[in-house]
């Protein structure tokens, strides 16, 4: 049994999906800058990584064109969906059974990548980046993530500051949800967003917190693959930083996570497995 072993119905544009959380959301990256470089991938290089993800195990593959690492610049609408659909179409034609997620703020990259494939929409803007976002994800009937940050991506680790950012994350996701299910979206995920807008100790604080952030009643993503909340404690660079990512992983899952987005999707899978033999 897997941990949390949560089975719950999402609607999938004309279809209700049973989905078994925990789930492992593979990273596939349309980016030529995502701050972890094997990350990056062009099409070919992206079938290769969707079948090697799902072979591990993967049950989502996210698939985003515009990196949203500290500091990144905003890439043009034009540009992003060049990045994305492409990738979107040849991963959903070769794999036509697999869930697939795009990663992006824009309703107009969203609506063209759930026409070419896609299946689910991960907003790191929560819908207030585009205003047009919510509605735009109602009418596609899929199901949606909505996440916490502070600022831009290019602004956002600047200077972090909260009075207490538990609560008000808290507070943001309660508001988010809301507004999602007011648009009519039927099916919500909640990202804290680690490393979005938060200091090493805001990231730890969170992390903590999970079990408060699961009584909003919306399954919980967590993305902390390879972050700087791991490499500033270990002393580390993003690409020897996965022995810290399952660490945390594991303490997510322990925690309460419901996904758990990330490059290295074998070794999450077999957390999920260590997590639900160790409370069966």
């Amino acid at each position: 049994m897997p941990a949390n072993d949560d089975l719950r119905h999402f609607r999938v544009k004309d279809r209700l999906v049973p989905i078994r959380f925990p789930l492992v959301m593979g990273i596939l990256n349309a980016t030529p800058d995502s701050f972890h470089a094997a990350s990056r991938v062009n099409v070919d290089g992206a079938l290769r990584q969707a079948e090697s993800m799902l072979e591990a195990g993967a049950g989502l593959l996210d698939i985003g064109g515009a990196s949203s690492r500290p500091g990144a610049d905003e890439v043009p609408v034009d540009e992003e969906l060049r990045r994305v659909l492409p990738v979107v179409e040849a991963v959903h034609v070769r794999f036509p059974e697999a869930w697939l997620s795009v990663d992006t703020w824009r309703a107009p990259v969203a609506k063209a990548a759930v026409e070419a494939g896609a299946g689910l929409v991960n907003d790191i803007g929560a819908g207030l980046l585009d205003p047009a976002m919510l509605p735009m994800v109602a009418r596609l009937g899929v199901p949606y993530v909505a996440m916490h940050m502070q600022g831009t991506p290019a602004t956002m680790q600047q200077d972090p500051r909260y009075d207490d950012v538990v609560t008000e994350v808290v507070h943001f996701l309660s508001g988010r949800l809301r507004a999602a299910h007011d648009a009519g979206i039927a099916d919500v995920l909640l990202d804290p967003g680690f490393g979005f807008g938060k200091t090493t100790a805001h990231n730890y604080a969170l992390l903590r917190a999970l079990p408060r952030l699961k009584l909003l009643g919306a399954p919980l993503l967590v993305g902390l693959s390879r972050k700087r909340m791991i490499n500033q404690v270990l002393g580390t660079d993003p690409s020897e930083a996965l022995n810290g990512t399952t660490a945390l992983n594991t303490l997510a899952l322990e925690h309460g996570a419901d996904v758990l987005r990330l490059h290295d999707v074998r070794e999450a899978v077999e957390a999920v497995k260590l997590v639900a033999a160790f409370r069966n």
